[in-house]
């Protein structure tokens, strides 16, 4: 837990009164300064302070400090307000003094910090990551971080070795396997911050699942609005790798244009009515806080395919697609359904651009069946 939490998100705060946390690589970053402080002096500190990409710094207080195995130091994560499955976690760096002569060469310039990957941090094992095959999951910020903070204390080369103990198991609550993450969890973080509920790190989730399923040059990627959907489209297509599958949430039209951007040929939509009607009236952003079912496009497709009027009365009955579509179900009137899903795959085609084919199809409320595709 952090000792000071500076108002670094008074937007978060003021909306929701949630608390900000730290990232797993702000953690990292304090436990390898923290470290390298005990090789350096001979003491563990009790708290150590970072800097945040911001220059904000933060102070922690360290934990897990054991003489009988020295210079290992954690620190332990608050992620704030966030349902975070790494909140808890004791991120842990164990630093030992780099040997020179094997960093490099005569001549060469010495790498100041070797950084390597414990028990509970994940390995890579696929290209499209921006990292090394067979290197630790570690991003790109958070090293900059835990560098930075050791060679502000020492500029002799460190061996620093970052481990989360119990991550494996957390990782199981993630999407890293699918990305060819195995073993652990990713040290994530490119503001330091945790934002509670946060839609940039989802979005950036999604952008970054795609982008492993084109490295691996699939042509074809599923995205689903939620997991039951994409149960639904891994048992229907057991043929497709499960890097292949994407829950985009309500961030399809980010998705739809990475994988156009990727050179993805094909992205097959799997979802339920609501997510599928505002689809159809081109709403990219399907989160029901941003935007509504509109309900005479309901009305428009049950008259166009010529229903009967239970079910065009059903369109506007209430402001749910959910009710529409079990009207139709049940009045065994699947043709609106299927338009439905045809005018979206339209709308995602056109909002991807030349290039991408579109297939929608829509799923039962429990996940369980098709019930409509176009």
């Amino acid at each position: 837990m952090s000792t000071s939490e500076p108002d670094l998100s008074p937007d978060v705060a003021a909306a929701t009164g949630l608390r900000t946390g730290w990232t797993t690589g702000t953690c990292a970053s304090a436990a390898a300064r923290a470290a390298v402080e005990w090789l350096v002096t001979g003491a563990a500190p009790d708290t150590v302070d970072v800097a945040l990409p911001s220059g904000d710094r933060i102070s922690f207080p360290t934990a897990d400090v054991d003489p009988s195995t020295p210079y290992r130091v954690a620190v332990v994560k608050d992620a704030g307000d966030d349902p975070d499955c790494t909140d808890g976690a004791h991120v842990t760096a164990q630093v030992a003094w780099g040997d020179g002569d094997a960093v490099a060469g005569a001549g060469e310039a010495v790498e100041p910090v070797t950084l390597l990957g414990g028990d509970g941090v994940g390995t890579v094992t696929k290209p499209g990551l921006g990292l090394p095959v067979g290197g630790p999951a570690i991003n790109p910020v958070p090293a900059r971080m835990i560098r930075e903070a050791i060679a502000e204390v020492t500029d002799r080369p460190v061996v620093c070795t970052i481990s989360v103990p119990g991550g494996e198991t957390m990782a199981e609550k993630t999407s890293n396997a699918r990305l060819g993450i195995e073993g652990g969890i990713s040290i994530l973080g490119t503001t330091g911050i945790v934002k509670p509920f946060s839609t940039a790190s989802y979005r950036a989730s999604v952008v970054q699942q795609i982008d492993v399923a084109a490295a691996q040059r699939l042509d074809t990627v599923v995205l689903a609005t939620g997991s039951r959907s994409d149960d639904w489209a891994q048992r229907t297509w057991p043929e497709l790798p499960p890097v292949a599958f994407v829950e985009v949430g309500d961030f399809t039209g980010i998705a739809l244009r990475r994988a156009a951007g990727d050179g993805i040929a094909t992205v097959r939509f799997v979802g339920m009515a609501g997510k599928i009607a505002k689809l159809a009236a081109g709403v990219m952003m399907t989160h029901f806080h941003r935007s509504k079912v509109d309900t005479e496009l309901l009305a428009a497709v049950a008259r166009e395919v010529g229903a009967n009027a239970a079910v065009v009365a059903a369109a506007t009955e209430t402001n749910t697609a959910r009710h529409f579509a079990e009207v139709c179900l049940a009045e065994g009137a699947a043709a609106p359904l299927a338009r439905l899903c045809a005018l979206a795959a339209d709308r995602c085609r056109a909002h991807a651009g030349e290039g991408l084919d579109v297939e929608v199809t829509m799923v039962d409320f429990a996940g369980t069946e098709a019930i409509a595709d176009g």
